[in-house]
């Protein structure tokens, strides 16, 4: 397994303090979007690594080596992929969540349609990502 060791960036205290708080902030609304379909989870915890980058690196390596969230990140940043049984769990998670809070939690069309086309742009992501091989 390849660890990446980042430099410590120098910049004003008050500044590392605030991209330190940001990608806290970013990795609670990340696991929450492990949960809600609608945020998407990768994208904050992406934004809270380059917040730690900058801030912390010790934070950024706890989060790359953490054994859940971790593994959203190192891949998109290794470029090596998801594997296939991946991407069939996170696909069929997505819609399983999306259909249920288009049926149950409204009965506007218009929010229906939006939560499916999230689904959709989502899914289509998904099946554009390099595949890894196991």
């Amino acid at each position: 397994m390849k660890e990446t060791i980042t430099k410590s960036v120098k910049m004003p205290g008050i500044y590392r303090y605030l991209y330190f708080i940001s990608g806290v902030l970013l990795v609670a609304i990340g696991v929450i979007g492990i949960f809600l379909p609608i945020l998407p989870t990768t994208i904050f915890l992406i934004l809270a690594s380059a917040c730690f980058i900058k801030s912390s690196p010790k934070a950024n390596e706890w989060l790359r080596n953490h054994k859940i969230l971790g593994m959203y990140i190192k891949n998109y940043q290794d470029g090596s992929g998801l594997t296939v049984k991946s991407k069939i769990f996170n696909i069929t998670f997505l819609w399983i969540m999306i259909s249920a809070s288009a049926i149950f939690f409204t009965e506007l069309w218009y929010i229906r349609l939006v939560l499916f086309l999230i689904a959709t742009g989502v899914t289509i992501h998904l099946l554009m990502v390099k595949t890894k091989k196991n």
